[in-house]
């Protein structure tokens, strides 16, 4: 959730005594330090912050979920595809929304804090990638082709036509499905040379088999 205390709208007394501007806050609390961002005049001032609700967060990550909350003002838009950090028992990561549950269910792609009862969410830090692996031209049979899990950090890149080293698997990327939730990308499959997405945003990759070792399927 963004911090909704990062900039506010009160009086400076060097530049707007009368009419509100745009501040950034530098030190929280009752009488919060604060910096114009019109005349760089820094003064403290009272801050009224919006009571914040809590609501629970379903974090999926590797194929298991656990469940934490999260605290945000009740005003405040969510929406499918946004991303923020969450502060877990478990760690401290960041989790893009895959969905949002009203009362009785109902799921929603964008609403305020204060309509939704869970926000449904995947870590994005540290993810996994399924991979489909087809054998090398002309030593395998189509039935040899083989899935493995990639793991790696969430803004790795994978490019259509490059060569990926992971442990013992090397395969050149031949195609890529991007997830649902991902923005950014004109189509859901890419599949021409210099195609790219990074690893968060990808729902399958698709590649042929370059180790060095004979293809094997045992």
């Amino acid at each position: 959730m963004t911090d909704v205390s990062e900039r506010v709208a009160v009086t400076c007394p060097s530049c707007s005594p009368d009419i509100e501007t745009v501040h950034e806050v530098l030190k929280p609390g009752g009488q919060a330090t604060v910096r114009c961002t019109e005349c760089s005049h820094v003064h403290k001032t009272t801050v009224e912050e919006d009571e914040a609700v809590t609501r629970d967060v379903v974090v999926s990550q590797d194929g298991e979920s656990f469940t934490a909350t999260v605290d945000a003002p009740p005003e405040e838009p969510v929406a499918v595809g946004e991303e923020f950090v969450l502060d877990a028992e478990e760690a401290i990561m960041t989790v893009r929304i895959t969905d949002l549950e009203l009362g009785e269910q109902r799921r929603v792609e964008e609403a305020v804090i204060e309509d939704v009862d869970t926000l449904w969410t995947r870590a994005v830090d540290n993810v996994s990638v399924d991979a489909t692996i087809h054998p090398k031209e002309g030593t395998g049979n189509r039935e040899d082709t083989r899935s493995v899990e990639v793991f790696v950090p969430g803004d790795d890149e994978f490019t259509v036509g490059e060569v990926e080293e992971h442990g013992d698997e090397a395969f050149e990327v031949e195609g890529i499905v991007v997830r649902d939730d991902a923005e950014g990308y004109q189509f859901d499959k890419l599949d021409y040379d210099g195609d790219a997405a990074i690893a968060k945003d990808i729902k399958r990759l698709y590649g042929r088999d370059q180790t060095t070792t004979a293809w094997s399927a045992w």
